[in-house]
């Protein structure tokens, strides 16, 4: 980018930063609905997967991009929160929209904004959000770009996230557990009744396993709104899987065909899951009749990227970053390093958000990590230094304890223990909130846009 192009990037983002944050929503489709409306509806100018869940989402969401592109469509991609650029949200093509073209749709764009705020304030209600306008933002770039396909990852919930308003060919859930339940609700029956609004009538609904009163709701509302259903485990699945250098080798069992020897370039069981739904999602989106061509499922997986997601961004010592942030996530993130890599002894570095399960991640994290360093990631909302210490000496026990008062200090010290350890068998591992894994990631040298 230019100075110009950065000038203006800037002052965009401080106008959308000033608007109330994505962390805080107002349960409401009229103001998005209303600023679609304005803009002539480009949200249905274009064939729309739409994918929610509590983990994964993002993942299978960019894998799926990457299916769609190695079939040459024209794809568009929302994908959040964001780890270093506002604009890696918004992609064309698999690269996030530019900086200029950025700003072009939001300038487009403000003037409706300014109506829909001025209406909504007018009746008593907010101005639309960050991640509203974001939404809108996408939406407009992608019926103008044009693109063949949208993939749009919901970013919370689903009933009245500001994406609800899709008319989507195939929905995607992936596994449902306990987050945002200030707002989604204190039981995973709730959070799943939220979740399970993106399922619409004429819809293909391809679903994670999931526990039986969640898998319940899903079923009910696809039967309410008499949407297509295909189950994995039961309509599609993972036939098997090798572990691999870099990542994994795969044999998935799609909706009408078997597809053999598909290296997928992650680590995880759990990617192997979204690695299916993708397949699966795919297939449904080309109606589900015929097998896809095996070349392109191959290249599309093995391009699939997926930052800050057991990601290796330092060798010796080996330095993982993960953006695991709810006790589920940091399950998955656990399991997946006792099977993926071999270390004997495990230090994480450790930043949750305050408004987080910040015991439940600890718990799920203590079984596979021998000593960890806590410390904040610098964000307004993450847990001070003196409290997660507190709670993490109650889970590790004090001597597995140490603290840092920066993210850069603790990981600093996580790899001068693994230096003094002298053994190659010692990880380092960040983790604990997106947040922690972008600055991470930064910190490590990994500036670049994802």
């Amino acid at each position: 980018m230019n100075s110009s192009s950065i000038d203006q990037l800037a002052r965009v983002e401080e106008v959308l930063e000033s608007r109330q944050p994505e962390t805080i929503i107002e349960p409401s489709l009229d103001r998005i609905s209303k600023l679609m409306h304005l803009l002539g509806d480009p949200q249905l100018a274009y064939p729309v997967i739409h994918i929610t869940g509590t983990n994964g989402k993002t993942s299978t969401s960019r894998m799926i991009e990457s299916l769609l592109r190695e079939m040459g469509l024209n794809t568009g991609l929302v994908t959040s929160p964001h780890l270093h650029q506002v604009t890696e949200r918004i992609r064309l093509n698999g690269e996030p929209i530019s900086a200029e073209r950025f700003v072009e749709t939001y300038d487009e764009i403000e003037p409706f904004l300014a109506l829909v705020d001025v209406e909504s304030l007018a009746n008593g209600g907010p101005a639309m959000s960050y991640f509203e306008v974001l939404t809108g933002m996408a939406f407009a770039a992608f019926a103008d770009a044009p693109v063949d396909v949208a993939i749009i990852e919901v970013g919370m919930g689903g009933t009245w996230d500001a994406t609800n308003v899709v008319v989507p060919d195939v929905v995607v859930i992936t596994p449902i557990g306990l987050d945002h339940a200030d707002y989604l609700g204190d039981t995973i029956e709730l959070i799943a009744r939220e979740k399970s609004g993106i399922i619409k009538t004429g819809s293909i609904a391809i679903l994670a396993p999931q526990v039986p009163s969640v898998a319940e709701i899903l079923l009910a509302r696809a039967i309410e709104v008499d949407a297509v259903v295909a189950r994995q485990g039961v309509e599609f699945s993972v036939r098997d899987r090798a572990l691999a250098i870099g990542g994994q080798v795969l044999s998935l069992d799609g909706l009408n065909g078997t597809y053999e020897q598909v290296l997928l370039p992650l680590f995880g069981e759990h990617q192997a899951t979204n690695a299916s739904l993708a397949l699966a999602s795919v297939e449904a989106f080309f109606g589900g009749t015929t097998q896809l061509n095996e070349l392109s499922v191959r290249s599309g997986f093995g391009s699939a990227t997926s930052p800050g997601r057991l990601e290796v961004v330092r060798r010796s010592p080996t330095v993982i970053v993960d953006a695991a942030h709810n006790p589920h996530g940091a399950a998955v993130l656990a399991s997946a390093l006792q099977e993926s890599f071999t270390f004997d002894h495990i230090i994480g570095v450790i930043s949750v958000m305050a408004d987080k399960d910040v015991r439940g991640v600890l718990e799920a994290l203590e079984p596979v990590m021998q000593e960890v360093v806590v410390t904040t990631n610098g964000a307004p909302r993450a847990m001070g230094v003196a409290e997660i210490t507190e709670l993490a000496e109650l889970v590790f026990g004090a001597e597995r304890v140490r603290s840092a008062p920066s993210l850069s200090s603790a990981i600093d010290m996580g790899i001068e223990l693994a230096d003094a350890a002298g053994t190659s068998g010692v990880g380092v591992v960040i983790t604990g909130s997106v947040v922690t894994a972008a600055r991470a990631r930064a910190l490590t040298g990994h500036f670049e846009a994802q």
